[in-house]
């Protein structure tokens, strides 16, 4: 049975400056993820807090805030059976250390902040993860 879900992928600052972007969009497509719509953005400071709001009483949010808004990043939908568990799966842990093997993250992060990729950790954030960047 298929279960045809959407997911928000998000290209950090780090991989878009160390042209990883092709490399990264065909580990989705290798693995049954296609990529329905795709830009490169850059936000700013105030769109990222707004955007990580859910991480605000969090120590590292004005740090993760900073981060986003320092360089140009790829938004993008992912859309593909459980596509919210397969991406998670395909980015692995959010520390690159502690990634498994084959891991976005495990291949291409630098460190806990600059991690390579963002994805959305649930079906309904998701849904409001991509509102906030696709608005149609």
């Amino acid at each position: 049975m298929s279960n045809l879900e959407q997911t928000l992928s998000i290209i950090k600052p780090d991989a878009v400056e160390r042209n990883l972007v092709e490399e990264i969009k065909n580990i989705f497509k290798k693995n049954n993820l296609n990529i329905i719509e795709s830009k490169k953005i850059k936000i700013t400071k105030d769109e990222a807090s707004e955007f990580y709001k859910v991480h605000q009483s969090k120590p590292f949010y004005n740090d993760l805030c900073s981060y986003l808004s320092s360089g140009p990043i790829v938004v993008m939908i992912l859309e593909g059976n459980n596509a919210v568990i397969s991406n998670r799966k395909l980015m692995g842990a959010t520390n690159p250390k502690e990634a498994e093997e084959n891991t976005i993250r495990k291949i291409y992060g630098l460190s806990i902040d600059k991690n390579s990729v963002h994805g959305s950790d649930s079906l309904e954030n998701a849904k409001k993860e991509i509102a906030f960047f696709f608005k149609n």
